[in-house]
């Protein structure tokens, strides 16, 4: 080997030294590693990298810039496809301007401009979007994200100001950094690590650090820690120590295909029913971060477990109906009309009538152990009243519809005519119809009731 062939193996040594070693090294400490004399490394300092230098405030010791252009890396055309796809991800699900992204999308760009033009065009507006003015522009993001991704190159505590998302207050941590995770629900991201106090793993949400100050103190990252291990339950970013939730969803026939095509959780399993609807279940750390996911389905998809989780969006739901006036209408739908002067006639709204009746029928059912039968006859047995048929013949016929109204009806030829009685029946059975031989035998025993 020449010389200079050993000089450059040399120094290739030194920087692969300098990059296991973040806190730097003193050149009698770089000799000893890479077996030459002092003297040898004095000689090669003026031949050292622009990204090498000397700080003589700690310890004197040789170092490498972190931020400088070190890594070389060759793609194929098809690994250079998935970095495309990933970049497009980060370009529509980040709402922030990050100039780093968007460099490396344009190197990415340049260097298949000549093997794959109309890659290349669409890294370099894919990179476009991540520093265009349309983007959110967050200073503090972008210097945190820095401060953040040196530290856990090098192994460097912080000191952050997070502001808490509940009490808006800001509270100071000495933080470690272990990693550093994108959430795409929330378009932000979120950094795991050892938070002292209280002196455990937690993870902070960045968009919400204030301020962020490097620390001289190390750390080192346990070998037990593995962030796949961690998040291998969540959804998202949120993970826990409790045991992952049993969470049960069934998906309406017409979204059954589109769920199928997609893997959404590692320990999802799905069966298809034989009305066409879709059985999806799975085992998830906190399901309230499934909450977004599911709303976003609408009707089209049921909460059947856990009974927690049901039973928030079953309150979601009332509000909803409320905001969007939904409830306003079900109170002006009537069951029937009290008193004998029609100009001062007390109305009792459909709603009051079958809460009030399926009240008093569990109550009555209670007795032979049947309560929620009772309450759920009670409930159905005048929702056919509902219709606006019926509602057209109950105010025509209590004179509170106008004659020349399209809608009036002439209540005397459609008294006893209007089909009212068996709504609740039907809905009862066509629930029931299609399940195994024990409920079709209680839907018809029910729907006769």
């Amino acid at each position: 080997m020449s010389r200079a062939e050993n000089k450059a193996t040399r120094l290739l040594q030194i920087e692969n030294l300098l990059l296991a070693h973040p806190e730097g090294l003193t050149q009698s400490q770089i000799a000893d590693r890479v077996q030459v004399d002092r003297s040898t490394i004095t000689r090669y300092i003026p031949d050292f990298p622009k990204h090498f230098y000397y700080d003589e405030d700690d310890g004197r010791r040789w170092k490498i810039d972190r931020t400088a252009d070190l890594i070389n890396v060759c793609f194929n055309l098809h690994e250079a496809t998935a970095v495309h796809l990933a970049s497009r991800l980060l370009a529509t699900r980040m709402d922030k301007q990050n100039p780093h992204a968007a460099s490396t999308l344009r190197k990415l760009g340049f260097a298949l401009e000549r093997i794959a033009p109309h890659i290349s065009d669409h890294l370099c507006q894919s990179a476009d979007v991540m520093d265009t003015a349309a983007q959110r522009h967050d200073p503090n993001f972008l210097r945190t994200l820095e401060q953040l991704t040196l530290a856990w190159a090098e192994g460097r505590k912080v000191k952050i100001w997070h502001r808490h998302s509940i009490s808006d207050k800001t509270y100071s941590y000495t933080f470690s950094p272990y990693f550093i995770e994108p959430y795409a629900v929330g378009q932000s991201v979120h950094v795991i690590g050892f938070r002292e106090p209280p002196e455990s793993i937690r993870t902070f949400k960045i968009e919400r650090i204030e301020r962020i100050e490097a620390l001289n103190e190390r750390y080192t990252i346990p070998s037990d820690f593995d962030p796949r291990d961690l998040l291998k339950d969540a959804w998202g970013i949120w993970y826990t120590e409790a045991e992952p939730v049993r969470v049960v969803l069934k998906f309406h026939a017409s979204i059954a295909q589109r769920i199928k095509e997609t893997r959404w959780h590692v320990s999802e399993q799905v069966s298809g029913q034989p009305d066409g609807s879709l059985l999806w279940e799975a085992r998830i750390a906190e399901p309230k971060e499934m909450l977004p996911w599911i709303r976003g389905f609408g009707a089209d998809v049921e909460v059947l477990e856990p009974e927690k989780m049901r039973a928030a969006l079953e309150r979601e739901v009332k509000i909803m109906a409320e905001v969007y006036g939904v409830m306003e209408k079900r109170k002006n739908l009537f069951a029937h009309f009290r008193g004998e002067d029609k100009e001062h006639k007390e109305p009792q709204y459909l709603m009051e009538h079958l809460t009030a009746v399926s009240e008093l029928a569990g109550k009555f059912a209670d007795k032979i152990g049947l309560k929620e039968t009772g309450e759920i006859l009670g409930l159905l047995h005048d929702a056919g009243k509902a219709s606006q048929e019926f509602q057209n013949y109950l105010l025509s016929g209590e004179g509170l519809k106008d004659p020349d109204a399209d809608d009036f009806v002439n209540y005397r030829e459609k008294k006893g005519k209007i089909d009212h009685s068996t709504a609740g029946a039907q809905l009862i059975y066509e629930a029931l119809w299609n399940k195994d031989q024990k409920e079709k035998i209680a839907a018809q025993v029910l729907s006769l009731c």
